[in-house]
């Protein structure tokens, strides 16, 4: 690129980095300083437009930087379309000039869009602190590995929680142990959060096109552009199947019928692509033995409700599903590791602190005669494998707790155990 025209872009993209907009405060933020005090380079990776770049702000502000010391870089910026290899060095320039002291923090925000900036990026490392955004996983967790001299720290970042869009719309939450008229603007608010996820921008605009829209970029963007066109029709239905089917098991058989697509391979590549760019996650059977656990059929899970609903799928008919799918991608927010367990029955959570297995979840929108039974089975029979004494089924606004079997079950309603346990994982 032109010296002057890079100059003019990095110019622009402060000046806009820098406006004082008003931004919703991030529980990860915390956590994001305390890493950056030890002095290594910080990866902030997580899906298209889950706020990353927001992030930046609030740690520039918790650190309280003058704007000289701070240069922020998209590289998601159509102007800088041509950027190449040679350019980096200009970048440096750029700072020397505009008289940055060492140890400036330096953004570079969604960097998968270049190339071969790792080696630009372990050279500077040491001059400068540096914090990398990504919305691809697969990029920079393999490339860096094998690049940098030294260790890198790294942490994901998700939609909003629910803690934190009740915050961006407002609604304070320091009363609702007691307050009746609180709790139930909570449970208002979770039905609206339940329904169309949590991604800010469709929080903030109340917009449901911005998921549309969002949803084409990120398929496009860090799918298709992968796998070259003629494979787009058939991307595209395993797609839509696993956004329909999301929380059930699927094998790359069923996805293999579905797309026309023969090899196998393939379709491991296209499920590792999805993941990749955290549109999806799966989700593996516990097993003792690690062979096993690789063979279990996997369950799968979508990063944010929004994009279900908006893909054509009803509300009214899965709330369940819904529920299911947003309590896994916040038991993922926790840095919970998570399978799901079945033997005669099933239960949809187990998750895992250093070798044991130590919590039991199983997820329920309405807990009747119908299904009650087959509920409290699943669960019982995961805590007994894992002698475990207590369980916990989370609905949408049941509360209850009775003994079973000589287990201790509590019934949680949702937005209880999203607002409850949202402090766990400082």
């Amino acid at each position: 690129m032109e010296r002057e025209k890079l100059y003019s872009v990095l110019f622009n993209q402060q000046k806009e980095f820098l406006d004082k907009n008003d931004i919703i405060a991030r529980e990860l933020e915390v956590k994001a300083v305390r890493l950056l005090k030890t002095k290594m380079p910080l990866i902030i990776t997580g899906v298209r437009r889950c706020g990353k770049s927001t992030l930046l702000k609030l740690i520039k502000n918790n650190l309280g930087l003058k704007d000289t010391e701070i240069l922020y870089v998209n590289f998601n910026d159509e102007r800088l379309a041509n950027f190449s290899t040679e350019d980096f060095q200009k970048i440096l320039d750029y700072m020397q000039e505009n008289k940055y002291p060492k140890n400036s923090l330096i953004l570079l925000d969604e960097i998968q869009e270049t190339t071969e900036w790792e080696k630009w990026v372990d050279r500077i490392k040491d001059m400068h602190q540096l914090i990398i955004t990504g919305s691809n996983s697969k990029l920079l967790s393999s490339e860096l590995a094998t690049v940098l001299t030294g260790r890198t720290l790294s942490i994901r970042l998700y939609p909003f929680s629910f803690k934190e869009y009740l915050k961006a719309k407002n609604v304070n939450i320091t009363s609702w142990g007691l307050d009746s008229e609180v709790q139930n603007n909570i449970r208002n608010e979770l039905k609206n959060y339940l329904e169309l996820g949590g991604f800010p921008k469709r929080v903030l605009t109340n917009e449901r096109t911005v998921l549309v829209d969002l949803y084409e970029n990120i398929v496009y963007r860090d799918i298709l552009s992968r796998f070259g066109n003629k494979q787009t029709k058939n991307i595209k239905e395993i797609l839509q199947y696993i956004l329909s089917n999301n929380s059930k098991q699927i094998s790359t058989r069923t996805l293999s019928e579905i797309s026309k697509i023969k090899n196998l391979a393939t379709i491991k590549k296209i499920l590792d692509t999805l993941e990749g760019a955290f549109l999806i996650f799966t989700l593996t059977k516990y097993d003792y033995s690690m062979q096993k656990q690789i063979q279990n059929p996997k369950k799968v899970y979508c990063i944010d409700n929004g994009i279900i609903t908006t893909n054509g799928f009803r509300f009214s008919e899965n709330k369940g599903q819904l529920l299911e799918n947003m309590i896994f991608v916040e038991l993922k927010r926790r840095d919970k590791e998570i399978y799901y367990y079945s033997d005669k029955n099933e239960c949809d959570f187990v998750s895992k602190e250093g070798i044991k297995i130590t919590h039991a979840i199983q997820v329920c929108y309405d807990l009747n005669d119908n299904n009650k039974d087959r509920e409290i089975k699943g669960l019982i029979e995961a805590m007994i494998k894992f002698d475990l004494k207590e369980g916990v089924i989370i609905t949408f606004d049941q509360e209850d707790s009775f003994v079973k079997d000589k287990k201790n079950i509590k019934v949680i309603p949702v937005w209880k155990w999203l607002l409850e346990n949202s402090n766990h994982h400082h």
